[in-house]
């Protein structure tokens, strides 16, 4: 797939020329002949005879940056000073920092804050560790816990490469649930000690976001440190992304006048993602679904299946289909694919039935072109941003976790990962609700509030069942 000119890969390049030339004209052209964006065009320093000119252009990868940058020096009267790509800009020093809630003006502040006086306060909490939630950080705080191994599509990268990803997602949590979350990238992949260290860990939070830890291991890491710790453990790559599925899938489903219970799905993956979506989308309500890896559908009679593909083929695939992804498709009302680029034609989507729904969330590269997609189905969801209906993790874990810090949940469930879902889905209105816009906007003004009070409402109901 061809892609636009993204901010992602925008250059300010630092240009002289003469004051009095026709240069500067000739500057826009230039970008535009190789495809490129002017965003901004500032005069930084101005004289008689030189002047100097900061172009902030969009690229579409750092080669095209650098052909942007080589068409600007190739102008007459144009020499190139300095070019700073700004994604890389934004990172220096790194995106995050902590910050005091109390000032420390004097000595009274200081040994109320500090000691001698911040000896009672632990000394309540040594006599009811319960009170840490009350009087520590741990009421709004969550560790984002990385191994690295599965860094958003850059694969394995190792924990340090993990940490601007880790950072980004912390400021995410700030930004739009007031949450204050800690990037922890462990030197490990091991499972033993990602759990070990979690668990040692875990007494200065409230509640544990796994990140980017590959599958199966993910799955392990996971169900063992819920039965380890008291506070909500929640794998986004998982959970957050099976949320936001099903709350579009929810209204898609509204825009087609279908049911979940009735339709038939079509799912390309079975990793940390498809597993959790399979799981959410049956435990509310649907019924027909086959998935298929790289092998093909799973299905009762395949052989070699792990743990997790076992549980699959022992409850999806009600008619024991074997055959491959395009079979599937055909005939089924939805498909779903988290899984690898360019699987499906436009022919593919064609055979589906009616009014059929498409969610091609591999990234950048769905499983099949959105554009041909649109030909042949009534709704078309990707994980891009260039695209209407962009499935993003970011609308639903915020809220989610403020809802969980807020009831003071020991854990997560199913339940209040369905609650969540409705919640993101009611946020799109009858009047606004069509086939581009089955989801909202992360900076929607009420978005995260209505997802954590729909998570807060049913994690304060598990806890009185508990009482």
């Amino acid at each position: 797939m061809a892609t636009l000119p993204s901010v992602s890969y925008s250059i300010t390049v630092r240009l002289e020329l003469d004051a009095g030339g026709s240069a500067v004209g000739s500057l826009t052209n230039a970008v535009e002949q190789v495809g490129g964006m002017i965003t901004a065009l500032d005069v930084a320093a101005a004289g008689h005879e030189r002047i100097r000119i900061d172009v902030t252009c969009a690229a579409r990868d750092t080669e095209h940056a650098q052909a942007i940058v080589d068409a600007l020096g190739s102008v007459d009267g144009v020499t190139v000073h300095k070019v700073s790509d700004r994604t890389f800009l934004m990172h220096l020093g790194g995106k995050i920092e902590m910050k005091s809630k109390v000032p420390l003006r004097n000595r009274d502040e200081l040994s109320m804050a500090y000691t001698p006086g911040v000896a009672r306060v632990s000394q309540a909490i040594a006599a009811n560790k319960d009170d840490a939630r009350r009087l520590t950080i741990k009421r709004n705080s969550v560790a984002v816990v990385t191994d690295g191994s599965a860094v958003l599509g850059l694969g394995n990268i190792g924990p340090e490469a993990a940490m601007p990803v880790m950072e980004g997602k912390a400021a995410l949590f700030k930004r739009f649930a007031d949450i204050d979350a800690w990037p922890i990238a462990l030197d490990t992949q091991d499972v033993d000690e990602i759990v070990r260290t979690v668990q040692l860990l875990a007494p200065g939070f409230g509640g544990i976001n796994l990140e980017d830890i590959s599958a199966p291991r993910c799955f392990e890491v996971e169900a063992r440190l819920r039965e380890l710790l008291d506070i909500p453990v929640f794998h986004d790559d998982q959970h957050g992304t099976a949320i936001v599925v099903l709350a579009a899938l929810r209204n898609a489903l509204r825009v087609v006048n279908k049911k979940l219970s009735e339709v038939r799905i079509a799912m390309s993956g079975a990793g940390a993602a498809g597993t959790a979506i399979l799981k959410l989308l049956m435990h509310a309500g649907a019924r027909d679904i086959i998935v298929s890896d790289v092998h093909g559908a799973v299905h009762a009679g395949r052989e070699n299946l792990d743990s997790n593909l076992q549980w699959i083929a022992e409850n999806t695939n009600p008619t024991g289909y074997s055959g491959d992804l395009k079979g599937a498709v055909a005939g089924a009302d939805v498909f779903i694919g988290v899984s690898a680029p360019n699987l499906l034609s436009g022919e593919d989507i064609a055979e589906m039935n009616e009014d059929s729904i498409i969610f091609a969330l591999a990234n950048p590269d769905p499983e099949v072109d959105p554009d041909v997609a649109h030909l042949h189905a009534a709704v078309v969801a990707t994980g891009r941003s260039d695209y209407p209906n962009q499935i993003n993790n970011v609308l639903v874990f915020p809220g989610f976790f403020r809802g969980l810090l807020d009831a003071q949940s020991h854990n997560v469930t199913s339940d209040m990962m369905v609650a969540a879902a409705k919640a993101l889905a009611d946020v799109v209105t009858d009047d606004e609700l069509g086939p581009n816009y089955i989801i909202p906007s992360v900076f929607h003004s009420d978005l995260s509030n209505h997802v954590a009070n729909a998570v807060r409402e049913v994690a304060q109901r598990g806890v009185a069942d508990q009482d």
